[in-house]
């Protein structure tokens, strides 16, 4: 049974993120996320003006005189969210936790998605699959992806991507948009390959949640840190100002290389941080796509 602080907090997700598909994503999303083009619906008799390569021949020679082949706009879509629910997740240092920010942003997405009558999907990953939800519609389904990103209990700590894009590529048979919402702090070397694989049936879009922390770490003297994927503890002294220099050369090569392995995949990224407004990234992001597509 859900307790009266979650059911609030569900709630007060739902209020502010409708609000803003109403506001603004609603209209940002259906102008990227189109119908696939057309799809077969029915046979019917030939009638004059039908065009003749839409004659269907089997059906024509059974029936003894000709058929057509009908075809409707193939708009419903179908939207998966890939969401990161490694240790890793259960961290900020100002803001949000990643873990609430990437249950708002899966919000934001579905409300969206359910909006224009497309389906959506949810799977949470860890070093393992942890939860997979079949695509549906509606806002009963919706509430039900929210509920389960912020009550679900992982029993994985670590990231691994590979296995969760294996996992998606054997279960979606139809083309989809899948959202990856992860800090992508796993093995470079092991995910790019099955990125770029997955990306070619389907439209991959990483969401990057990142922390500022993770970039820079102040002169605060002795300082206790513990991995929150492998539970290792260490103490670091962030007054060694060579200690420092070397974190900040190690933060930039694994940007560095998250970068290139996004891009070798061909995948657009949206960066959302912890402290900032995930509403002003989101928008940016889907009216520089949708100037790409009109390109």
């Amino acid at each position: 049974m859900l307790s009266t602080e979650l059911m609030n907090k569900i709630r007060r997700i739902e209020i502010r993120t409708r609000r803003m598909v109403n506001d603004s994503f609603a209209g940002e999303y259906q102008s990227i996320f189109k119908g696939r083009g057309m799809e077969f619906d029915e046979v019917r008799p030939y009638l004059p003006g039908d065009e003749v390569r839409t004659i269907d021949w089997n059906v024509t020679a059974r029936m003894g005189h000709p058929y057509v082949k009908k075809f409707v706009e193939e708009r419903e879509l179908t939207v998966m969210l890939m969401v990161d629910a490694s240790g890793s997740e259960d961290f900020a240092s100002a803001g949000k936790f990643k873990r609430d920010l990437a249950a708002e942003l899966a919000a934001v997405l579905s409300f969206s998605a359910t909006t224009n009558k497309d389906k959506v999907g949810l799977m949470i990953f860890t070093d393992r699959v942890e939860l997979y939800i079949p695509p549906r519609k509606g806002r009963r389904h919706v509430l039900r992806l929210i509920r389960e990103l912020l009550a679900f209990e992982p029993k994985g700590h670590g990231t691994d991507i590979k296995r969760a894009l294996d996992s998606m590529n054997q279960i979606l048979k139809r083309r989809s948009i899948i959202f990856l919402v992860s800090d992508f702090i796993d093995d470079a070397e092991r995910y790019p390959r099955p990125l770029f694989v997955t990306n070619r049936k389907h439209d991959v879009i990483a969401v990057d949640l990142h922390d500022q922390l993770e970039d820079e770490i102040a002169d605060v003297g002795m300082l206790a840190l513990e991995d929150a994927e492998s539970g290792d503890l260490i103490w670091l002294d962030t007054s060694d100002r060579g200690w420092r220099q070397l974190f900040d050369r190690r933060a930039r090569a694994f940007e560095e290389e998250k970068r290139k392995a996004l891009a070798g995949a061909g995948v657009d990224c949206v960066r959302i941080e912890t402290d900032q407004d995930y509403a002003k990234a989101l928008t940016l992001f889907f009216q520089k796509r949708n100037k790409q597509i009109r390109r």
